[in-house]
């Protein structure tokens, strides 16, 4: 417990410091809620001294401004869905709870933007916005209960990446609060800038290391006038693979391109035998959207080209209806592994790997040798459209040697992504699940990363051991 002594010699009780800045309910050390902020959806725990449920950014600032003082770590946590363990107090020290600064405060339709606050979710944005036409693109799998404070601040992405783009597009202008407590806005309302800095890119994807997002004004667009769905079943893993670099070849940019392997497609048939799935060893769900006759030409095209590639078993969902269904499949994989085992006591990891669209074929073939090797199921899915792929994997928990074999095997991918050109991480962030990678894939680069650290975050209090830069 961080019970300070002064230079005065006095002790200082950090507890009650807090609670004069958020008042008593807002602020607790009592181990039961402690335990609760310990973790993320990753395997990484670590409890907290004490968690701190802000209301406003001068709250925030009055929180950092303390902790800065006395150099007390402070790790900013939105709904606690990250798989990287960036939200896991590592070093103890202060969690902040932003899930109730969750306002969305302007829609400002003639300029295309909102006004947001980092605990609002998701899904509700979109929600709010379609009565006017208009969506968030980026669209993670974990919509319905992801923040948009945590989304940035990983610099995620989603399934309409491929033709959208990553949220780092969207963000016009975050209201920062710095490691010494002040108040910072990074960019403005306009569509863009060449003034200095883009100091709003450095804070996406920074997972509060730099920084804590108080409020974001994000760029929105209008809902496409049409969209379709082609689904494309195939007999050879790779040979998916190789459909989606020839599908962009020939000048098609799907608003999704998504690839799950026959372990993905029997998991989703145990969980809900309504899906009825047809078993195969690949499939692709392609979606097209723009004007009733643009889908349309572009579905033909991209079906001839999947059945060209091999693909057995072409359809399309071109009805509402039909592509929720199909979504909703899609959005059920990341829960349904242990589906698989339902015996045992399984725990479900998931790495995060992207590579270039030439070199998916390479990095499935060798997912499926990884898996070979160790005897251990391993389920491929992911936007394979922007070459991010997912790995999913389940193991008896209470079995040690299983338990050393998934750090091996995840260990294992992770160097063969690099081999092929990519990151260790598409879009769920680096943490500390992935930061022993940082060196091999940034070199010198990460020398600046840190020196970027250093600078505004002298006293190393915000979310430490994370991303590498220790």
């Amino acid at each position: 417990m961080f019970t300070i002594i002064s230079s005065g010699g006095l002790s200082v009780d950090i507890f009650n410091k807090i609670q004069d800045i958020v008042t008593l309910n807002r602020v607790s050390r009592d181990p039961a809620e402690l335990y609760c902020y310990s973790y993320d959806a990753s395997y990484i725990s670590s409890s907290p001294d004490y968690v701190v449920m802000p209301h406003s950014t001068q709250e925030v600032s009055a929180i950092v401004k303390l902790a800065s003082q006395y150099h007390i770590p402070i790790v900013p946590r939105g709904a606690g869905t990250g798989l990287s363990g960036g939200a896991v107090p590592i070093s103890g020290g202060i969690v902040l709870d932003m899930s109730r600064m969750n306002k969305l405060q302007k829609i400002d339709i003639p300029n295309l933007q909102v006004l947001v606050e980092p605990g609002l979710i998701h899904a509700r944005l979109n929600s709010a916005l379609e009565p006017y036409g208009f969506f968030f693109p980026p669209d993670p799998g974990s919509s319905e209960m992801c923040t948009l404070g945590g989304f940035i601040a990983n610099g995620g992405s989603g399934m309409r990446s491929v033709k959208y783009g990553t949220v780092t597009r969207y963000v016009l202008d975050l209201e920062v609060v710095l490691p010494d407590g002040e108040i910072i806005r990074t960019g403005s309302m306009t569509m863009k800038s060449a003034s200095g800095y883009d100091l709003t890119a450095l804070m996406v994807g920074s997972e509060g290391t730099l920084g804590i997002i108080t409020a974001a004004r994000l760029k929105i667009h209008p809902i496409p006038k049409a969209r379709k769905v082609v689904l494309a079943h195939f007999n050879d893993l790779e040979a998916a693979g190789r459909t989606v670099p020839a599908i962009m070849s020939q000048g098609i940019v799907p608003s999704a391109c998504e690839l799950m392997d026959s372990t993905t497609i029997q998991a989703l048939n145990i969980y809900d035998p309504g899906l009825d799935i047809p078993e195969c060893e690949a499939l692709l769900l392609i979606e097209v959207d723009g004007t009733p006759c643009s889908i349309d030409s572009d579905a033909v095209d991209i079906a001839n080209c999947c059945r060209a590639l091999g693909a057995f078993d072409i359809n399309t969902a071109g009805s509402v209806s039909g592509q929720q269904e199909i979504w909703k499949a899609r959005r059920l994989v990341g829960a349904v592994m242990t589906r698989l085992y339902p015996d045992k006591t399984r725990v479900y990891i998931g790495e995060d790997i992207a590579v270039p669209l030439s070199a998916i074929p390479a990095m499935l073939k060798d997912i499926r040798s990884i898996s070979s090797r160790y005897n251990i199921t391993i389920m491929t899915y992911g936007h394979a459209g922007d070459g991010n792929l997912h790995t999913g994997m389940a193991i008896d928990i209470l079995d040690t040697y299983q338990y050393e074999q998934l750090k091996q095997v995840a260990d294992d991918i992770h160097r063969a992504a690099l081999r092929n050109g990519g990151t260790v991480s598409g879009e769920h962030g680096i943490g500390c699940v992935r930061e022993a990678y940082m060196e091999q894939e940034h070199g010198r680069g990460l020398d600046v990363m840190k020196q970027i650290k250093k600078a505004l975050d002298p006293h190393n209090i915000m979310n430490p051991q994370k991303v590498g830069l220790e």
